[in-house]
C-alpha cells in the first residue's frame, strides 16, 4: 500500500502547471460544445438531446415505459390546421352557453357584491345586439325604434324602461327578449317572457318572408327577424334545459338546427352536446362530433373536450399509470391520450379548471378561442360530465402535462393545430374580471442538462483562467484538493491493512 501511495504521490508532483491549463481548457471547451449542441437542440425541437436520449433508450433498457408519449400519427391534421392561420387569432366568439343577466349574473351581483361581467363584454354584447336585432328600416315602426335606441343604452334601468315603453305600442318580440335576460330574476320567468317574444317573433318573421324578394329593405327586414327567431328559439331551449326537462330542451335545439342549418354563428351543436351529455346519450355524441369535429370548422375546447372525454371513456374505468407503466399503453388507451393531448394543446387552460387546482367563476358573455375565458366556459358546464365518468380525470391528471414535450418551442410552429397565439393572455383580460387570476400559457422551463452544462462549461472556464494566472498556487489547491478527495479511500485501506493478516494481505497484493 505504502508503494501505490508513493507512486500516486510521484505522478502528482510530476504534473506541471501547463498539465492543469491544458486539462481545464479541455474540459472547458468540450463542456462549451456540449452545451452550444444542446441549446440549438432544445431551440429547434423543444427538447433536450441528452434527456430525450435517456428517455427513449436508457430507461427500456432498465424496464421504464414512458406512457405519456403518444405516437405523431396525426400531423396531417396538424399541417391542415395550420392553413387556416389566416383567421384572425384573437377573434372574440360569443360564449353559446352564456348565462342570463337578471336571472343569473345580477344574483351573484347581489349575493358578493362583485360584478361578474366586465365593461369590454358588455360592450361587445350591445354591439351583437345592434347587429342581430336592429337594422336599417326600423324607423318606420315605432316599437322597433325605440329598441333601436334601447340596445344603444348603457344604463341598464333605461333599456329596461325603453323595453316597457315599446311593449306600450305593440307586442315586440325584441322588447321580449331585452326583459327576459335583464328583467327576469328567474329561469321560470325568463321563460314565459321568451315564448311571448316567440309568439310576436313568429308573425313578424311570417310576413317578412312573404316580402323579403321585394327589395333590399324588406331583406333586411328578414334577416333582422330571422336572427331574432332563432335566437329567442335557443334561449327557450336553454331555459328548458336549465330547469331540468333536458329531452324537451334537445328536441328544441335539433329542430332548431334542421330548420336553420346555415346559422352556424350561433354554435347551437355546442349546446346541444352538452345537453346529450347531460342525458349520457353518447352515442348520439359521437355522432354530432362526426359532424362538427371537421378541418374546416373552427374548433372550440367543447368540440376537442368532447372527443376526448368520449374516448377516455372506453379505458378510464381500468386505468392504472403503475400498470401502464409497466406493459405499455394498448390502442384504446393511445387513442385516449392522443385525444386528451390534442385538447390541451388547443387549450391548455382547461385541466387545471376540470381537475379543480383553479377555481371557477362565472363565465364571460364572449370567449376568446384557446384562451383562459374560453376554459372557465367550458369547465363551468362540462365538470359534472368529466366526474360521472369513472376514472376520467384521474387519466387526465396523469396525462395532460405530457402535451408539452410534444409542442416545438419555441411557439412559432404548433404539433396538432396552429401555433398558440401570443395575444390571449391581453384579450383575457379585458373579458374577465379584476379579482379573476387569467390563467397564462405554460412557459417551458430549461431543461437540467442546458443548465448543467452552463455551470460546468463556467466553473471549467473559470478554474483554466485562475490556474493559467497563478500556476503554483493552483497546482497546491490541486493537489490539497485530490489529497482530500483520496483521504476516505487511504483511511479504509490502512484499517483493511491493520484488520487483515499482514501474510493475507501480502497475498491479495500479489494477486
Amino acid at each position: 500500500i505504502d508503494y501505490y501511495k508513493f507512486t500516486l504521490l510521484m505522478f502528482l508532483n510530476t504534473l506541471t502547471p501547463k498539465f492543469y491549463v491544458a486539462l481545464t481548457g479541455t474540459s472547458s471547451l468540450i463542456s462549451g460544445l456540449i452545451l452550444i449542441f444542446e441549446w440549438w437542440y432544445f431551440r429547434k425541437y423543444g427538447t433536450s438531446f441528452i434527456e430525450q436520449v435517456s428517455v427513449s433508450h436508457l430507461r427500456p433498457l432498465l424496464g421504464g415505459v414512458d406512457s405519456t408519449t403518444p405516437s405523431n400519427s396525426n400531423t396531417s391534421n396538424g399541417e391542415a390546421d395550420s392553413n387556416r392561420q389566416s383567421v384572425s387569432e384573437c377573434k372574440v366568439w360569443r360564449n353559446p352557453l352564456n348565462l342570463f343577466r337578471g336571472a343569473e349574473y345580477n344574483r351573484y351581483t347581489w349575493v358578493t357584491g362583485r360584478e361578474p361581467l366586465t365593461y369590454y363584454d358588455m360592450n361587445l354584447s350591445a354591439q351583437d345586439h345592434q347587429t342581430f336585432f336592429t337594422c336599417d328600416s326600423d324607423h318606420l315602426r315605432p316599437a322597433d325604434a325605440i329598441m333601436q335606441k334601447a340596445w344603444r343604452e348603457r344604463n341598464p334601468q333605461a333599456r329596461i324602461s325603453a323595453a316597457h315603453e315599446a311593449l306600450e305600442l305593440e307586442d315586440c318580440a325584441t322588447a321580449y327578449i331585452l326583459l327576459a335576460e335583464e328583467e327576469a330574476t328567474t329561469i321560470m320567468e325568463a321563460e314565459r317572457l321568451f315564448k311571448q317574444a316567440l309568439k310576436a317573433g313568429e308573425g313578424c318573421y311570417r310576413r317578412s318572408q312573404q316580402l323579403q324578394h321585394h327589395g333590399t329593405q324588406y331583406e333586411a327586414q328578414h334577416r333582422r327577424d330571422t336572427n331574432v327567431l332563432v335566437y329567442i328559439k335557443r334561449r327557450l331551449a336553454m331555459c328548458s334545459r336549465k330547469l331540468g326537462r333536458t329531452r324537451e330542451a334537445v328536441k328544441m335545439m335539433r329542430d332548431l338546427m334542421k330548420e336553420f342549418p346555415l346559422l352556424s354563428m350561433f354554435n347551437i351543436h355546442e349546446n346541444l352536446l352538452e345537453s346529450l351529455l347531460e342525458l349520457q346519450n353518447y352515442a348520439d355524441v359521437q355522432a354530432v362530433l362526426a359532424k362538427y369535429d371537421d378541418i374546416s370548422l373552427p374548433k372550440s375546447a367543447t368540440i376537442c373536450y368532447t372527443a376526448a372525454l368520449l374516448k377516455a371513456r372506453a379505458v378510464s374505468d381500468k386505468f392504472s399509470p403503475e400498470a401502464a407503466s409497466r406493459r405499455g399503453l394498448s390502442t384504446a388507451e393511445m387513442n385516449a391520450v392522443e385525444a386528451i393531448h390534442r385538447a390541451v394543446e388547443f387549450n391548455p387552460h382547461v385541466p387545471k379548471y376540470l381537475l379543480e387546482m383553479k377555481s371557477l367563476i362565472l363565465p364571460p358573455e364572449h370567449i376568446l378561442k384557446r384562451g383562459d375565458s374560453e376554459a372557465i366556459a367550458y369547465a363551468f358546464f362540462h365538470l359534472q360530465h368529466w366526474k360521472r365518468v369513472e376514472g376520467a380525470l384521474n387519466l387526465l391528471h396523469c396525462t395532460w402535462e405530457g402535451t408539452f414535450r410534444m409542442i416545438p418551442y419555441p411557439l412559432e410552429k404548433g404539433h396538432l393545430f396552429y401555433p398558440y397565439p401570443i395575444c390571449t393572455e391581453t384579450a383575457d383580460r379585458e373579458l374577465l374580471p379584476m379579482f379573476h387570476e387569467v390563467s397564462v400559457y405554460p412557459k417551458k422551463e430549461l431543461p437540467f442538462f442546458i443548465l448543467f452544462t452552463a455551470g460546468l462549461c463556467s466553473f471549467t472556464a473559470m478554474l483554466a483562467l485562475l490556474t493559467h494566472q497563478f500556476p503554483e498556487l493552483m497546482g497546491v489547491f490541486a493537489k490539497a484538493f485530490l489529497s482530500t478527495l483520496f483521504a476516505p479511500l487511504n483511511f479504509i485501506m490502512e484499517k483493511v491493512e491493520s484488520i487483515l493478516p499482514s501474510s493475507l494481505w501480502h497475498q491479495l497484493t500479489r494477486i
